[in-house]
């Protein structure tokens, strides 16, 4: 998926054939917060000015920006994978949850910008 980052937050993109037309959404908050536009600089424009909207309406309201995440994830992966990551846990001494954090940080720390 294609995405726009603007002040923390990201937008989905994604073109519309039939109305000739960009569009997408304001991911990773509590609400929906749309934008658009005919071309590459409207979309990101409209994307700049919807997190900015978004922004100032949150602050007038005292609400929260960003959607809170409990820090609670349950992911499935092939038991070959669970048997290697838990024998990799077993070995450096940490339990499987704290070893897919630590893997998880360090994967977050090469892509971020």
């Amino acid at each position: 998926m294609n995405t726009l980052t603007y002040k923390g937050f990201s937008g989905s993109v994604n073109f519309s054939a039939e109305d000739n037309a960009f569009f997408g959404k304001v991911e990773g908050i509590d609400g929906l917060v749309n934008f658009e536009g005919s071309s590459v600089k409207e979309l990101i424009d409209s994307f700049h000015e919807a997190v900015d909207d978004y922004i100032d309406y949150c602050k007038r309201n005292g609400i929260e920006a960003h959607k809170s995440y409990t820090g609670y994830m349950r992911i499935h992966v092939s038991p070959d994978v669970h048997s290697r990551v838990a024998a990799l846990a077993k070995r450096t001494g940490v339990s499987i949850n704290t070893f897919v954090s630590n893997a998880l940080d360090s994967q977050i720390a090469k892509l971020q910008p």
